[in-house]
């Protein structure tokens, strides 16, 4: 018998497990309880809770909801209903740490904000253990297959294996969307507690269309409770479940339970996700689901087979550069915010939960400080306590900028450093790949500058690799590898000089290259090497750190 049909009972024990609520465990095949009379009210902070660090999750999540990940400084005072004065401090101190980028008015998720979902991720071990087969698996079926976990009455996408078409999957990592809406969420509610459905029922109530979901359409007919619960009812007999054009119209999807081999509980959900243009939601029942389940086996036995995850190094310190940040910036820096999201970071591989004492240690701080950030982090439902007193991350951490940001390609990280080194040298600056052949670069990224008498290359641009100081560095020429950089004089085009440095991936592995391109009668050679070298290393190694932490977890396009 296949594994994800065994051992009912102990999957039912599991459930009572304590960590979604306090209200005795419902078994699967027993009605929900009924809806509630009205919503309740959100719960206020408790009087611990660190309000700037509140007011800081509160910015980066109305950042996360909002087209491209950017809004502007008066927009995110009417979002978040904060002062002016408040929002300029804590977007102040949120750039101080990498995780926005400043652009006059506006405000922009930046790619090293990623540092916080990955924390989570890391924790979790799933996409590291699993992504492979569900790769392999969206390759054999020429179809999208994601990997989900359960966020209480929702669920959040922590894998996506999309095929490129012109109808395709657009979820992203870190996405919410509510329960009822998906193949995934019936598997999750087999397992809620009373407290879980009488939360759902209340949401349900408070929210009928879904507008507090805003990776979904809003609903255009309201269903009625009991169409899922019944679907959580077949679920709980089946073992698998369907999304039949719940979310929008043309979207099917068949989800099967990846199950935890210690406890039987539901780790993740696996899902192929289609069109009905090419399957109706009975077709993938049928023709894609033993795929499906065989793929899960599979998963399940990884997860069975998998080494422990290896301490590693303890970390240590992690928010001490606070105080150095708070006595250079004095009252726009708010040191609170920033220890507060520190404590995140403290948690990763071999380190999914973590004792107050072993938090205060990794970041450095007091114990009352330490303690105060995650009382404030498991209010907003970032941080949950075990029985033993360990605090781990929930999946509602991915809610901090990851869905966007799992999205950047290689040319919009590189934007913003292109032209910041522009505007220091006062000089155009490219970035480029090597072509399919490996004969031409491409353009793909570049700032030019505002002199009368300046390199000018339209994106897209393709030229002889052989020829140019960037196609030198991505070839590894023998010189330009022993170097560490390319110098290009004239070859190209008379008067044309270039210098170009690689950049390079997690794997150290050269996947694409940036330039300084100028007139020759400007600088020497010499000067070039001298002058503007260390400035472009500089930029490549901020790009570099970007794309490390923006390709943790998922392949960045690099076009």
């Amino acid at each position: 018998m296949p594994a994800h049909t065994t051992n009912d009972a102990a999957r039912r024990q599991a459930a009572a497990a304590p960590g979604t609520g306090n209200a005795e465990p419902r078994p699967a095949h027993a009605p929900p309880p009924s809806a509630p009379s009205a919503p309740s009210a959100p719960s206020a902070p408790p009087a611990e809770a660190v309000a700037p660090l509140l007011r800081g999750i509160a910015v980066l999540r109305r950042l996360t909801e909002a087209d491209g990940g950017t809004l502007s400084l008066s927009g995110l005072e009417k979002a978040t209903g904060l002062a002016r004065s408040t929002v300029d401090r804590v977007t102040a101190t949120l750039a101080r740490m990498g995780y926005v980028r400043l652009d006059g008015r506006d405000v922009t998720l930046a790619p090293r904000l990623t540092e916080l979902g990955n924390a989570y991720l890391a924790a979790l071990r799933l996409p590291a253990l699993l992504s492979s087969r569900a790769d392999a698996l969206a390759g054999e079926l020429d179809e999208s297959v994601s990997l989900a976990v359960g966020d209480r009455d929702g669920i959040r996408f922590i894998h996506q294996a999309t095929r490129r078409r012109a109808m395709s999957l657009s979820f992203r990592i870190g996405d919410l969307l509510p329960a009822e809406r998906t193949a995934p969420g019936p598997l999750f509610a087999t397992e809620w507690t009373e407290s879980d459905w009488h939360h759902w029922h209340e949401r349900r109530a408070a929210d009928p269309e879904d507008r507090t979901f805003p990776a979904v359409p809003p609903r255009e007919h309201t269903a009625q409770d009991d169409d899922f619960e019944q679907r959580t009812t077949a679920a709980a007999a089946t073992d698998c479940a369907l999304d039949d054009q719940l979310i929008e119209p043309g979207l099917v999807a068949v989800s099967a339970p990846v199950r935890d081999p210690g406890t039987g509980r539901v780790a993740c959900v696996a899902s192929v996700v289609s069109h009905t243009s090419r399957h109706t939601a009975e077709d993938l029942r049928t023709t894609l689901l033993p795929r499906l389940r065989a793929a899960v086996t599979a998963m399940e036995n990884d997860l069975r087979t998998a080494p422990p995850p290896e301490p590693g190094t303890p970390r240590s310190g992690l928010a001490t550069w606070t105080t150095a940040s708070k006595h250079e910036l004095g009252r726009e820096f708010i040191e609170s915010l920033a220890r507060g999201l520190t404590v995140l970071t403290a948690f990763g591989e071999g380190r999914s939960a973590l004792t107050l004492t072993e938090v205060a240690k990794a970041t450095g701080l007091a114990r009352a400080t330490a303690r105060r950030a995650l009382i404030t982090h498991e209010h907003a439902g970032l941080v949950r306590q075990t029985p033993d007193h360990r605090f781990s991350l929930t999946p509602r951490v991915l809610s901090l900028g990851f869905p966007p940001l799992s999205r950047t390609s290689l040319p919009q990280i590189v934007q913003p450093h292109l032209t910041a080194l522009a505007d220091r040298v006062h000089e155009s600056a490219s970035l480029a790949v090597l072509s399919d052949s490996g004969e031409e670069i491409q353009y793909t990224a570049r700032a030019s500058t505002s002199r009368v008498m300046s390199a000018h290359i339209t994106l897209g641009t393709r030229l002889p690799a052989r020829s140019t100081a960037l196609g030198h560095v991505l070839l590894s020429l023998p010189e330009a590898r022993s170097l560490g950089y390319a110098l290009v004089d004239e070859e190209l085009e008379a008067g044309l000089r270039s210098l170009a440095v690689p950049v390079r991936d997690r794997e150290g592995r050269t996947v694409a290259a940036v330039n300084i391109a100028m007139h020759a009668a400007r600088r020497t050679a010499a000067d070039c090497v001298k002058d503007v070298l260390p400035f472009l290393k500089e930029t490549a190694a901020h790009i570099e750190a970007d794309l490390r932490e923006a390709g943790r977890f998922r392949r960045v396009p690099l076009t």
